[in-house]
């Protein structure tokens, strides 16, 4: 039985490719220099690729790629991707997500202590069950982002693939 993820809001992939990591790392370097399409920064064996300033969008997406050595097998690398919002993005979205569970949680609580207390607890409730709508909201609304922006996701990785290809180099899997 096969167990598929459909709640991933932020795509990841890994692969091997027979390469030395410096040979690849070099390899997104000199192509940030070649080209206009992508902004390609290398912060050691991270490589950063956005999408332009006047092409972004709230939803565009950048792919981080990390691309270590493989002390097993000599002469190959592996390279892990992870696809996911602008960093400010993502922070913003997150902080809500916790805003929103400390609202539920405070007035669930909140609820739970008028209730043992037999007091009126109807506002505590539609809080705590409106927190649930908005958490839901929330998701909705990352899974959407996450749609608006798949075109983008698909020229990052094509522009990926195909810089790694400009060296030929080949992927192991």
């Amino acid at each position: 039985m096969e167990i598929t993820n459909e709640i991933i809001l932020r795509p990841r992939f890994k692969f091997k490719v027979n390469e030395v990591n410096n040979v690849l790392l070099s390899l997104f370097e000199d192509k940030s220099k070649s080209q206009s399409d992508f902004i390609v920064t290398r912060v050691d064996d991270h490589v950063f690729i956005k999408i332009p300033k006047e092409k972004q969008h709230f939803w565009s997406p950048q792919l981080h790629l990390e691309i270590n050595e493989d002390y097993d097998e000599e002469n190959t690398s592996m390279i892990y991707g992870l696809f996911g919002p602008n960093p400010t993005v993502w922070t913003m979205f997150m902080f809500f997500h916790f805003v929103v569970a400390g609202f539920f949680i405070g007035f669930a609580i909140w609820a739970y202590v008028n209730w043992s207390l037999e007091s009126s607890y109807a506002i505590q409730l539609f809080v705590t069950l409106l927190m649930v709508v908005v958490w839901f909201a929330l998701y909705f609304g990352g899974r959407l982002g996450k749609r608006t922006g798949m075109s983008q996701m698909h020229e990052l990785h094509h522009f990926m693939r195909d810089t790694l290809r400009s060296q030929d180099i080949h992927s192991i899997s």
